[in-house]
């Protein structure tokens, strides 16, 4: 729903709100915020913006510059379903007060960035992207890393290892199999109602659900699927799509996460992204060669492969992101394409009608940063497309069970988040044009994530006390 200032003061004023809360995102991707009570807040918000101190932001200014501004969009204002007092939220646009423009490491603003470059590339005028972000619900979560050990422990009715559990009220013993989560009915599947009340929230708040399901890990892996969008809206939705599924679990006494990897020995939860270019009304991925693709969308293939390392850096931002990745357990590690077939990185879906035409990037991961993500993808994209990179032959095999001689051939992603961050410093440039990302903003990046690879590195984990203690 497109709303303007006007209908956002209306909207508080009909809801008798106590409180507007302008939130953004910072570099890792979490949203932040700040509300302002309603009787101050009028339609200079929207002209002059609300001042806050860009400092205190990870990987942002530093204290000597820290003056910024944000800017609500009054598109995405809706009604938090979570607050006591009634709340009017909206996503804002940070920026910079010396020159008015979006600050070159506000994500919103990246995101905006790129597709005003789509636009002025006369390459297409509108990108369209379909996340698919899993995550999982326990019933509890407790971890510490200190200087006497560390540890990490799951409470989950639905997980495996509770089979022998004794259980207030019984043990029903209904429950998915490791790898056996996907489409149960319940009682095994004991999610159903709390994903059907995250939808409901969904659709109050604009966004179009088409699905929701158990997913393939046994210990409480969740998945729902909401509609495609236009780059900057589709980002903006996944924010509300996590701070749904985080609220809604808790309200229920559980505990959701988007972490990539937190259950050892299952599925781990993946982002895959659908994308498409349109032009005058035109799907430009739709066209008569391999799956019913364009040569276009064939290049826009070959940009991402081409990119891909330097992209995991952004799509899968976290060190947990690799315990995913890893070749010979069924993930997207392999750098191909094929109609079909789940093995390769970069699937293109089977349709019927051509206006639904388009490729999904599996590597992604629900940590990356949604408004990083999608730019990252549609510039990568761009770049094949400019300079007319043919990804190749699609895969036709299995690439999870291929001769170790055809393995070899094919390239795959990074292994580890400091390969990713390498990749990244070096092949930038393609993010770069169009003043789409900094190269600033790419060093702060680099800069941020690699203090957690640091202190990742210095940690020393419990699995090595069972490897190397008594030797």
């Amino acid at each position: 729903m497109s709303r303007t200032a006007e209908d956002v003061l209306k909207m508080i004023k009909e809801n008798e709100a106590k409180f507007v809360d302008l939130r953004f995102t910072d570099t890792r991707g979490k949203e932040q915020h700040v509300s302002v009570p309603a009787s101050s807040f009028d339609i200079d918000k929207f002209e002059e913006g609300h001042a806050f101190d860009g400092s205190s932001v990870a990987g942002w200014k530093g204290i000597e510059a820290s003056d910024m501004l944000l800017f609500p969009d009054p598109s995405t204002a809706n009604l938090d379903p979570f607050m006591e007092d009634a709340t009017i939220f909206m996503q804002c646009d940070v920026v910079e007060p010396s020159d008015g423009k979006g600050y070159d490491r506000d994500p919103r603003s990246i995101a905006k960035r790129a597709e005003a470059h789509l636009k002025s590339s006369g390459i297409g005028d509108m990108a369209f992207f379909g996340p698919e972000p899993e995550f999982f619900i326990f019933d509890s979560v407790r971890w510490d890393s200190d200087m006497s050990g560390c540890f990490c422990k799951i409470d989950s009715e639905e997980g495996s290892w509770s089979t022998g559990l004794k259980m207030e009220g019984g043990n029903s013993g209904h429950r998915p199999a490791v790898k056996g989560g996907y489409f149960p009915v319940p009682p095994v599947d004991s999610f159903q109602d709390m994903r059907s009340e995250m939808c409901l929230l969904l659709e109050q708040m604009g966004i179009p659900v088409e699905v929701h399901h158990h997913e393939v890990a046994g210990s409480g892996q969740n998945e729902i699927g909401t509609r495609f969008s236009t780059l900057v809206q589709r980002a903006d939705w996944t924010q509300n799509l996590k701070y749904i599924v985080w609220n809604v679990a808790h309200t229920y006494g559980k505990t959701a996460t988007f972490m990539p990897k937190p259950v050892v020995g299952d599925n781990g939860s993946g982002m895959h992204v659908h994308q498409s270019i349109w032009k005058d009304g035109k799907n430009l991925f739709a066209g008569d060669g391999y799956a019913g693709l364009s040569e276009f969308a064939l290049y826009y293939i070959g940009g991402i492969i081409k990119h891909a390392r330097a992209l995991n850096a952004i799509t899968n931002p976290g060190t947990n992101s690799y315990k995913r990745l890893v070749p010979g357990f069924e993930a997207p590690v392999k750098l191909a394409y094929s109609a079909r077939n789940r093995s390769a990185s970069i699937r293109i879906p089977h349709v019927s009608n051509p206006k639904a035409r388009r490729i999904e990037t599996r590597f992604p991961d629900p940590l990356a940063n949604p408004y990083l993500c999608f730019s990252a993808l549609l510039m990568a994209g761009l770049d094949g497309i400019q300079n007319r990179i043919h990804p190749g032959e699609p895969a036709s095999k299995d690439l999870y069970h291929l001769p170790p001689e055809e393995d070899a051939l094919i390239p795959t992603v990074c292994s580890s988040l400091d390969q990713a961050l390498e990749a990244l410093d070096k092949d930038r440039e393609f993010l770069t044009r169009g003043g789409v990302f900094s190269n600033v903003m790419i060093d702060a990046y680099i800069e941020l994530k690699m203090q957690e690879v640091q202190r990742f590195r210095m940690t020393t984990h419990p699995v090595e006390f069972d490897m190397y203690y008594s030797l």
